[in-house]
């Protein structure tokens, strides 16, 4: 394979394909259901909140809504089996996240318990109900949402940062194995953008870019065959080149720029 050959199988017509996506009832996951039916893909749709889910599927003809807890492997399970039962799956993406801040001097085990539960367990869930299918169709892609706090430790993010740093190492590790058997695998590490996750922050986000601009970016992406899609780029693209300096400089300006 060329070094500058598409990691990835490319998806650009969506009409007809079918998507499963967890944890679609806001933010990333919602924003790119929505552009993924309006593409003309058939939309299958999870989270915890029903109502919103009931809601997006109300004036969508080909969107199913499929409630379920991501922590609650019997009833992610009995999801992908009755997605499955309908055909195999083109794409899984796997959006659902917890994030509270977490610092060493206000260390709670429930919260950081629930960050690894629902930011990777819930995505070792998914993976595991929908591999079976994946490997006998010899198809399909699977996409996992990580994030940049996942390149590197920052500060505050004890809890939500470990659990994107494994998404990260799963979706690499996936990608070595799945790739020869015609399976994409991709993984997706924004910067700020403006979902219910986000608001929680009381400090200033640069580059901060809407839901729906993030779906886009996304799309562009399995498009193009990327293993990894980051963005925006201009504060994605020094927060890479900040994860390779080594650690002594690394923590000096981190920081610098955080005031801790």
């Amino acid at each position: 394979m060329s070094l500058f050959a598409p990691l990835n199988p490319r998806m650009a017509d969506w009409r007809g394909r079918r998507v499963w996506l967890v944890g679609a009832s806001s933010g990333i996951g919602h924003a790119t259901a929505v552009d993924l039916h309006a593409r003309g893909a058939t939309v299958y749709v999870s989270a915890r909140n029903a109502a919103a889910l009931s809601h997006f599927i109300s004036h969508r003809r080909t969107a199913v809504s499929f409630p379920l807890d991501v922590c609650n492997g019997g009833e992610v399970r009995a999801a992908a089996d009755a997605i499955l039962a309908d055909g195999p799956l083109d794409l899984v993406v796997y959006c659902a996240g917890h994030f509270r801040a977490q610092a060493a001097d206000d260390f709670d085990l429930d919260e950081m318990l629930r960050h690894q539960e629902v930011n990777y367990l819930g995505a070792l869930h998914v993976v595991h109900a929908v591999m079976p299918s994946l490997l006998r169709e010899g198809r399909g892609h699977l996409s996992l949402l990580g994030s940049v706090a996942g390149y590197r430790g920052l500060p505050r993010s004890l809890g939500y940062g470990p659990t994107k740093a494994a998404l990260i190492h799963l979706a690499q590790s996936l990608y070595l194995e799945l790739r020869p058997r015609g399976i994409g695998v991709s993984i997706v590490n924004p910067g700020f953008v403006d979902t219910p996750l986000t608001a929680q922050n009381q400090f200033p986000m640069p580059a901060m870019i809407s839901p729906a601009e993030a779906a886009r970016r996304m799309l562009r992406g399995w498009s193009a065959g990327r293993f990894e899609i980051h963005f925006p780029r201009r504060f994605t693209w020094p927060m890479k080149l900040l994860s390779l300096l080594p650690f002594g400089v690394y923590q000096a300006l981190v920081r610098r720029g955080t005031g801790v």
